[in-house]
């Protein structure tokens, strides 16, 4: 095919604080190992998590300023630390959730983001689900339009999974599909992330889940997991390395999610979405380095093999 750059397809991206889990926590050497990541021209995209010193958000605003790369934010660093979730039922805890996800926004748009990472807070049961549901689209609604007031952003909504690690409300994607209808219908910018890495986690296949939520702006995640054996040591949602024994995505499940994202026109030329790899060391003997390498060969020989 003629001119079958991955870069003529897709902003390509890869999760910081996930490829550096020192950063996760919102200290550490942010700044240091961003700075890898940005001096590395194999990626055009980055996604940045919670700064809690202004002076490493102002480094890093300055860090990204001269990168010429696309920058996403995600919330999970605080919200996940915190333990906070906007479908709570109960009001102050939701209010405190609210608030958390709002430094979110200030810090997106400090740091120069065009779009950011939004989720669901806990499962409540399938006897409350719906009930939940509605508080989380009251939720998103209200940030989206605090968002919406600081200026221009994308706002993705993430699907983890709802019974083996996060437990998540959203879940099974045709609730993310009905959430996200209901969101999208007074802001358009809201659209739905999906990871390659929590299909298997979530017993859905990416071929029926992602035509359900394709109507909306769509973001994507690749990654592996482990769900098979409670004593593996990536078990649950942890992204480990692509091929980790008794991991469930390896180069052929990438190629294959590329296909299929080609087939359903998501990876458009003229607007290219953000696809990120979502991995970090897990093991001993794993480094950053190390991972990083992994997953770009993974991504090169998926995209040559398409």
């Amino acid at each position: 095919m003629e001119n079958f750059s991955i870069y003529k397809y897709i902003k390509l991206g890869i999760v910081h604080f996930k490829a550096y889990p020192e950063a996760t926590t919102g200290e550490g050497p942010i700044v240091e190992t961003l700075r890898k990541i940005v001096e590395d021209d194999f990626w055009t995209a980055v996604e940045v998590g919670w700064m809690k010193d202004p002076k490493v958000r102002h480094e890093a605003t300055k860090l990204l300023e001269t990168s010429h790369m696309e920058v996403c934010y995600a919330n999970q660093p605080r919200m996940f630390a915190l333990k906070l979730n906007i479908n709570d039922f109960d009001s102050k805890e939701r209010k405190r959730a609210m608030s958390a996800m709002k430094n979110g926004v200030n810090e997106a748009f400090q740091l120069g983001a065009t779009c950011m990472r939004v989720f669901s807070g806990k499962h409540p049961g399938e006897e409350k689900k719906e009930e939940a549901k509605k508080i989380l689209i009251d939720s998103l609604k209200e940030i989206c339009q605090y968002t919406k007031e600081q200026g221009p952003m994308g706002i993705y909504m993430k699907v983890f999974d709802y019974d083996i690690d996060k437990c998540f409300l959203i879940g099974h994607f045709r609730d993310a599909a009905d959430v996200a209808a209901e969101v999208n219908r007074d802001f358009s910018n809201f659209g739905v992330l999906a990871d390659l890495s929590h299909f298997p986690l979530l017993r859905e296949t990416p071929e029926d889940a992602i035509p359900l939520v394709k109507g909306f702006p769509m973001h994507f995640h690749i990654g592996s997991c482990a769900f098979r054996d409670k004593r593996h040591p990536g078990y649950g949602d942890l992204q480990p390395r692509f091929g980790m024994p008794g991991g469930e995505i390896d180069t052929p499940q990438v190629r294959d999610y590329f296909r299929l994202l080609l087939d359903l026109k998501l990876l458009n030329p003229d607007k290219r979405p953000v696809l990120s790899a979502e991995v970090r060391p897990l093991l001993a003997e794993e480094t950053s380095e190390v991972v990083i390498a992994n997953t770009k060969r993974v991504i090169k020989e998926a995209w040559a093999t398409v």
